[in-house]
């Protein structure tokens, strides 16, 4: 599985795998369903990508049923964090004091996420000094 995260994912890619990390299992058709709930997206595109994403290691594909059922190959977390690593590099320089900043300074940031980041780095700073 080290090659899965050797090729970028798409934005198509990842709305596949997000409708799998919640749904579970699912056949192409109820991916598709869903995927035409945001945007009009044809069955048949929605297969192709589906099934480059298996020749990608990306999903795994179930044909013991009429129906094939695809897996993704993927942990959720694995994917946000390089998607992350991914953003901060191209766009932040690398540094994610930076991106924290740009988070915290959000108008839409609550006293109650604030708190809760506080508590995380106050955890953080005790983690290392037990170290």
């Amino acid at each position: 599985m080290a090659t899965i995260m050797k090729s970028k994912i798409t934005d198509a890619e990842l709305q596949v795998l997000k409708i799998l990390w919640d749904k579970g299992p699912s056949t192409v058709k109820d991916v598709h369903n869903k995927l035409e709930k945001k945007r009009p997206t044809g069955y048949t595109t929605t297969l192709k990508i589906m099934q480059i994403m298996a020749q990608k290691a990306l999903l795994s594909v179930d044909k013991s049923q009429r129906q094939h059922i695809y897996h993704s190959n993927i942990a959720k977390g694995k994917v946000q964090r390089k998607r992350l690593n991914q953003l901060i590099e191209s766009t932040f320089g690398g540094s994610a004091s930076s991106l924290m900043m740009q988070l915290l300074n959000r108008e839409e940031t609550t006293q109650e996420e604030l708190n809760a980041i506080k508590a995380y780095i106050d955890k953080l700073d005790q983690d290392d000094t037990t170290a």
